[in-house]
């Protein structure tokens, strides 16, 4: 099949490697010239035939939206856009109806594996007409594992599905991260990396996740050289309004998103008013701030 892919940094870049691997023709396109194969993206739509299928795959938010905005102007009807950024599902919704006034397809994608998708496949959570979905099955079964593929909806549910995907995420690696530092704090002599590291064979704690903690540990002992500031991607704030609005309890995708605000504070203005009314009203002392 042929595809043209928009974004060939760290994913786009790995994707359209795998699909050339799998048989595919991918023309891509990219804003650095020692990677695109077109000089820009008209050139990228005369490169293919129609009915044309381009796979979106640039930064969530305004990158994604004037590229697709652009692309409105330049494909016909019978093409058909893939959105594989981190975007909001409100977003894909409003784009698919957008485009569908213009009898042009649309498929959202939710798109996890990072770095190591190249090799063991990316999972793909989608949204979107069955017919749309199924003219891009050819490319979607060679991006994702066996069993690493699913359709979960119409427009916007595979957004909504990889926003609540990270928002789990976000839980995990919290719940690994306070694991490792209660480790750290934990009887002299206690070694840290040992009992994570075996928590990887046959604990029911065991995950992908975990793997990667252990190798980052193997790279970077105590971790020396990373500061301990956190930034969010939008999904974990998103999950968290989608839960207030539908009235969903997500006490740990709440807790994991507020502990990366904490990251970003040197010096918690809340944990100083806390100390403030320690010392007013029991006298407790008070750690006099650095100058």
């Amino acid at each position: 099949m042929k595809i043209g892919m928009i974004g060939l940094g760290k994913m786009g870049g790995a994707m359209a490697s795998r699909l050339r691997g799998d048989g595919h023709e991918v023309v891509g396109y990219d804003r650095d010239p020692d990677v695109t194969d077109v000089a820009d993206l008209a050139a990228l739509i005369a490169a293919l035939e129609p009915p044309r299928v381009i796979w979106v795959m640039v930064p969530a938010g305004a990158p994604t939206e004037s590229t697709i905005n652009d692309l409105e102007l330049l494909i016909e009807a019978g093409d058909l856009i893939v959105d594989g950024a981190n975007g909001n599902w409100a977003d894909a919704q409003r784009r698919a109806e957008m485009l569908a006034e213009k009898t042009i397809g649309f498929v959202d994608a939710g798109v996890s594996g990072g770095v190591w998708g190249l090799k063991n496949g990316f999972c793909l959570m989608v949204g979107g007409t069955d017919e749309d979905v199924g003219r891009v099955q050819p490319i979607l079964d060679s991006l994702g594992p066996d069993e690493g593929v699913a359709h979960v909806g119409p427009a916007g549910c595979g957004h909504y599905t990889k926003m609540v995907h990270n928002a789990v995420e976000y839980g995990m690696m919290q719940a690994y991260a306070e694991g490792y530092e209660l480790l750290e704090a934990g009887p002299e002599g206690l070694n840290t990396h040992d009992g994570i590291e075996v928590w990887r064979h046959g604990s029911v704690v065991r995950s992908w996740l975990l793997e990667l903690l252990v190798n980052a540990m193997d790279e970077d002992p105590g971790f020396e050289s990373i500061a301990g500031y956190a930034n969010d991607s939008g999904h974990g704030r998103w999950a968290v309004q989608e839960a207030v609005d539908r009235a969903v309890p997500v006490p740990v995708m709440s807790a994991a998103l507020f502990a990366r605000f904490t990251s970003r504070q040197q010096d918690s203005p809340s944990m100083k008013v806390i100390a403030a009314l320690r010392n007013q009203f029991g006298g407790h002392a008070v750690i006099a701030a650095e100058q």
